[in-house]
């Protein structure tokens, strides 16, 4: 089983035929995903090759939805148009909606993530690698070759770090994969995937993955330890991070004694996680637990 995506999942791609959608379009269906097609109004009614596989452009994400009965979007439009295409695939009645886009302004991700929520559509990101569920379906970023299907749930703010987990754990596999953002704002939050692997049969343990800047951690934490009675292994990114210096992420910054790596942990280890200190010691954590 899996979280928010699956092997009946049906994917359009929004800004398919641009360069970074050509390319992620390839390795998304080369990973199994079912992408049913793209969205390009300027390109309407064309088709492209990919690999021996001809995915159709449609000229709106309604058009596509009607012809295809897609359900998943993946997003790779430059940051000014991002709000127009999510706010399109909400409008058209897609369940979940992968925002890829670094960039986007934050007043735009309120906006359309208040009409998301309304309309009751999932959105993961902006700023995201987005999700994989292995030998299912992969909507995003996210290299599909680094890890197995297995019953180890990971969501996370960080892409690099989402990855890095993946492969040293790729013996034991993952039920799926969330790469959520480091925005100060995104759709999916840590409590969000707490929740759905807490109910997901086939999740055994989650890895949580979280860094300095704003209390989304702290706030985890809290729903941890009311709610969850799975294992939880945590690991923060930036205990060496300077005060009031950005560290990749937009929301990555650490204001006075707000949202620091330290409290994030005490934090966890107050609910019960068990905190590595490395990536690498995460993974041995992690093992322990499932020996």
């Amino acid at each position: 089983m899996a979280i928010f995506l699956d092997r009946n999942s049906k994917v359009i791609v929004q800004g398919m035929t641009g360069s970074e959608g050509m390319k992620h379009t390839r390795r998304m269906l080369a990973s199994g995903t079912d992408v049913v097609g793209g969205v390009n109004p300027r390109k309407a009614g064309t088709r492209v090759e990919f690999d021996g596989r001809t995915v159709p452009v449609f000229g709106s994400v309604k058009e596509a939805v009607g012809m295809t009965g897609a359900d998943v979007s993946v997003v790779f439009v430059p940051p000014p148009f991002v709000r127009a295409a999510v706010d399109e695939a909400v409008d058209g009645g897609l369940g979940l909606v992968v925002v890829i886009t670094e960039g986007v302004p934050v007043h735009d991700t309120v906006a359309f993530r208040a009409r998301a929520v309304a309309s009751g559509t999932r959105v993961i990101g902006p700023n995201c690698p987005g999700l994989i569920s292995p030998g299912q379906s992969n909507a995003g970023i996210i290299p599909a070759d680094i890890t197995t299907s297995g019953r180890i749930g990971l969501v996370s703010k960080s892409g690099t770090l989402t990855y890095q987990l993946m492969y040293e754990l790729r013996d034991l596999g993952f039920s799926t994969a969330v790469g959520i953002g480091g925005d100060p704002v995104i759709g999916t939050t840590h409590i969000d995937c707490l929740r759905a692997f807490q109910d997901d049969p086939e999740t055994d343990l989650i890895v949580m993955i979280g860094e300095i800047g704003g209390d989304a951690e702290e706030r985890a934490a809290s729903y941890i330890s009311r709610l969850v009675t799975k294992p939880v292994v945590g690991y923060v990114a930036g205990f060496t991070a300077p005060e009031g210096k950005t560290m990749g992420h937009a929301g990555a910054i650490v204001s006075g004694s707000s949202g620091t790596a330290q409290a994030k942990k005490e934090a966890l280890e107050a609910a019960g996680v068990k905190v590595g200190s490395t990536p690498s010691e995460t993974a041995r954590l992690v093992r322990g637990l499932l020996r």
